[in-house]
């Protein structure tokens, strides 16, 4: 995918209304500290656009990236972080499920997971929330760079079992050190994106016909 525009267009907080956007949108889920910046800024071929807080645990916004004028990256707060109080994870949790829900343009759910370690219980709890939610979550295992590549099959099927995946789900090793992983992110959401244009091509056939 070639990025030729990159534009922070919409940030919704607990009270913000949701953007009614007219283009696909690809949405971002991970614990505090997975490297969900990182990887959205791999996506987006920039440095330091995505922003990682100086305090994890803090980002308490919706953050809508607009791709090309073509597609959102859709950047979730992080969860799990133990020092945030009950009531406040409460209340992000209550933002993601609004989005969950209310999005007309959501095609995809990438939930981020740390390939070094066993999926925790907020992880488990996450994947479980999405598939509730009526999505099949495309897993993305970061910090590969940080492991040897011989255990790299090990610690996918690790993350695979914690998380309950069925065998068609999909899984992708992703470094932001050395970007592998990305192209196959990339070619995930350009599929998707032929799919929504099939399917608004397929509505306008319909409805010319009905006239």
């Amino acid at each position: 995918m070639i990025i030729r525009s990159v534009n922070l267009e919409t940030v919704c907080g607990y009270t913000s209304r949701l953007p009614e956007n007219d283009k696909p949108e690809f949405a971002f889920a991970g614990k505090s500290n997975v490297g969900k910046s990182s990887l959205i800024n791999a996506l987006m071929n920039r440095k330091a656009y995505a922003r990682t807080s100086a305090q994890p645990g803090k980002t308490q916004t919706i953050n809508f990236y607009n791709i090309n004028d073509a597609l959102y990256y859709v950047d979730l707060p992080g969860y799990g972080y133990a020092k945030v109080s009950q009531a406040e994870k409460e209340k992000w949790g209550k933002m993601i499920e609004r989005y969950l829900h209310g999005s007309a343009q959501l095609r995809q759910v990438f939930l981020l997971v740390d390939i070094r370690h066993e999926p925790g219980a907020n992880d488990r709890q996450m994947y479980d929330w999405i598939v509730h939610n009526g999505y099949r979550p495309v897993v993305i295992a970061t910090k590969l760079d940080k492991i040897n590549r011989s255990q790299t099959a090990k610690q996918v099927k690790l993350v695979r079992t914690a998380l309950g995946m069925e065998a068609q789900d999909l899984l992708i090793p992703f470094s932001a050190e050395t970007k592998q992983g990305r192209e196959e992110i990339w070619e995930l959401i350009e599929g998707y994106l032929e799919e929504s244009q099939t399917e608004k091509q397929m509505e306008s056939q319909d409805a010319d016909a009905e006239e």
